[in-house]
């Protein structure tokens, strides 16, 4: 069998998602489809609108064969730190190739940028601090770094967010030397950051989300599979919520008030004096989103500052997210059809890395982060409920689904 990996979110699995599973399948020629997944707090600093358990149905609903979780270590992190511990995994579990979505669509531009930035290594690093000294994000500090590099060829638009996490992961695939061979499909109809609707039945998940949680909260039907809007509206009926960083904003107020400025140094992101100021604009906010308004400077970017607020709420330190190194120490399983369990037994003998069904039989500390992370996703619900799904990251075994007869095992 030969599988093709596809990094994900699925925040939710909507129509796009699903043209980018089935013509990856189509471009590899694979037979089976391994969806690498962030838990339950997303790249962007966000908590995912359902569990990562429900995620994990959507997609097996909708033709992945196995769903691994991406650890909260690089699921919250940076373009290249996400996209390290992503194409470690899939390099772990032998995919035949990566696939992903991007502006450019032709996976030549991606290898030449590469080739470009390999040799002028050194001045684009010396670019990026002298940028970033002028006050630039990092991410911007990047683009404007590629940009002035002496070069008669710029056969990639850097500035683009799909483009950026795909040229991250054909970086991360010659860094770790893997076997795994690059694709991509182009975006089609919406792009990254859209935030409303167009005639096309394909969405960004951005515009999605806010049509859910706005006052009319218009609806999704026509951008998303029916699968994926039966368990959205289930797990709403079940949890009677929808999780969105103003659910967590008392908790986080609660976490920068009761917090020193000596112990908020020491958490993941808090940099270059940002406590003081988090704990002055914290003082005066009443929501989340006025909080976000007051603290954003040209500098930081708002998901940076995302991810820091979230660091903050999980108490994630600088030491812990260290030890998160070029490959990912384990394969935490989530999910898996017939066919993704018929790969696994193809592959188990060979595999290096732990593959983890059943928390009691592994333990690392980035997977405490990743315990911690399911146990603050569920601190907005109410009791019993909030401990039966703490509970759930101990007791919920690898979700299975039967395609033939389109039902969970």
């Amino acid at each position: 069998m030969k599988a093709v990996g596809l990094v994900v979110e699925y925040n939710p699995f909507h129509n796009g998602h699903l043209y980018h599973l089935e013509a990856s399948k189509t471009a590899s020629e694979a037979d089976a489809v391994i969806a690498v997944m962030s838990g339950n707090f997303l790249q962007r600093g966000e908590p995912a609108l359902v569990s990562k358990w429900a995620r994990t149905k959507m997609a097996l609903k909708q033709g992945a064969d196995l769903v691994i979780e991406l650890p909260y270590a690089y699921a919250t992190q940076k373009a290249e730190t996400f996209a390290d511990g992503a194409i470690s995994i899939l390099e772990a579990l032998g995919c035949s190739s990566v696939c992903f979505g991007s502006e450019n669509g032709e996976i030549s531009p991606f290898l030449e940028t590469a080739e470009l930035l390999n040799s002028h290594h050194a001045e684009y690093q010396q670019l990026v601090k002298q940028f970033m000294k002028e006050g630039m994000s990092y991410p911007s500090a990047q683009t404007s770094a590629f940009l002035a590099i002496e070069t008669d060829s710029r056969p990639l638009d850097l500035s683009l967010p799909n483009n950026i996490l795909g040229f991250q992961y054909v970086r991360a695939i010659q860094k770790q030397k893997a076997s795994i061979r690059p694709l991509t499909i182009k975006r089609t109809a919406a792009g990254y950051h859209d935030e409303d609707f167009n005639s096309s039945p394909i969405a960004s998940a951005t515009s999605i989300r806010k049509a859910m949680f706005s006052d009319e909260q218009k609806d999704i039907s026509r951008f998303v599979p029916s699968s994926t809007n039966e368990l959205l509206r289930q797990y709403d009926s079940e949890h009677g919520v929808l999780h969105q960083w103003e659910n967590y904003f008392d908790l986080l107020k609660y976490t920068v008030c009761t917090m020193s400025t000596e112990e908020m140094r020491q958490i993941y992101e808090v940099e270059e004096g940002l406590e003081n100021r988090v704990k002055a604009v914290m003082m005066q906010a009443e929501s989340f989103k006025e909080f976000m308004e007051q603290l954003k400077t040209k500098r930081y970017t708002w998901t940076r500052l995302q991810r820091m607020c979230l660091h903050l709420l999980t108490r994630t330190t600088k030491g812990q997210m260290l030890q998160a190194g070029g490959r990912a120490p384990y394969l935490r399983l989530l999910g898996m059809s017939g066919a993704g369990r018929s790969y696994l037994n193809m592959v188990k003998k060979n595999l290096e890395t732990p593959l983890v069904s059943v928390l009691s039989s592994f333990s690392h500390p980035l997977l405490e982060l990743d315990i911690k992370a399911s146990a603050v996703h569920a601190m907005i619900l109410p009791e019993p409920l909030r401990s039966q799904c703490i509970k759930r990251e101990y007791s919920t075994r690898p979700i299975q689904y039967d395609r033939e007869k389109d039902c969970f095992l």
